[in-house]
């Protein structure tokens, strides 16, 4: 049976082990999710990763929503990187673009830093323009993941794209559904061919502050478990 991934993206400690508590399989570890997202303090890395054993990504964004990276931003970069690969980080998560088009040689020296830790491209895909090319390039290059929403602005509006880029892709890269996924759209999704979904599964806390809700992210994992459990029954019973 194909397991289905949910990985959360957690922007504290406290909702790294929240969803940890939930069932999820992997962390993606941030900070300042408000605004989109940007590479965690050091300590927190170094503090997640003493407290669990699945895997973590960390996020490599200096700046929320910024893509395009100057040679000094390069340079922090790698040494986020390099960073998360001497305290034992699984995977990072990182996108860069120039021309409204995947950066080619900025990206060969990140994924070249990163080994042999796996390597998401991330949502930087759905501020592109084109699919398929920028797919293939980042394939070529080398990713194990890609985070989307289908170029859209969340997967609802996506899901048509989402289940293109599965197809295009071949299983040549894992295709990471994420931006807006919650209890409601994860069987279609599911559905589409999606088996990595992507959630934060946030409310805002007394301080006004985003947090990982439990209950949120318990319900989509027993969901997600339960459609996939019934998926494997429905093929084992059309083979017999």
């Amino acid at each position: 049976m194909q397991d289905v991934i949910i990985e959360c993206c957690a922007n504290s400690i406290s909702s790294a082990l929240t969803a940890i508590k939930a069932g999820v399989d992997r962390i993606e570890l941030c900070k300042n999710l408000e605004n989109g997202g940007e590479t965690p303090d050091y300590s927190d890395i170094i503090k997640l990763r003493e407290l669990t054993k699945i895997p973590i990504h960390i996020l490599i964004l200096p700046k929320a929503n910024k893509f395009i990276y100057s040679d000094n931003e390069l340079e922090k970069i790698n040494h986020d990187i390099n960073f998360c690969k001497k305290n034992n980080i699984d995977g990072v998560v990182i996108g860069a673009l120039e021309n409204n088009t995947v950066d080619i040689f900025q990206m060969k020296k990140i994924i070249k830093t990163a080994k042999p830790m796996k390597v998401t491209f991330h949502r930087a895909f759905d501020t592109l323009n084109e699919i398929e090319n920028n797919l293939h390039t980042i394939i070529e290059l080398g990713c194990n993941y890609l985070l989307t929403s289908g170029q859209k602005g969340n997967v609802d509006l996506g899901k048509e794209n989402i289940e293109k880029i599965i197809q295009l892709a071949d299983n040549n890269i894992k295709i990471i559904a994420g931006g807006g996924v919650n209890i409601n759209n994860i069987e279609l999704l599911y559905k589409l061919g999606v088996r990595e979904f992507h959630l934060s599964g946030t409310l805002k806390n007394i301080d006004k502050n985003l947090e990982t809700n439990y209950e949120i992210i318990r319900d989509v994992v027993k969901k997600l478990k339960s459609i996939n459990n019934q998926n494997y029954i429905d093929k084992e019973n059309l083979l017999n």
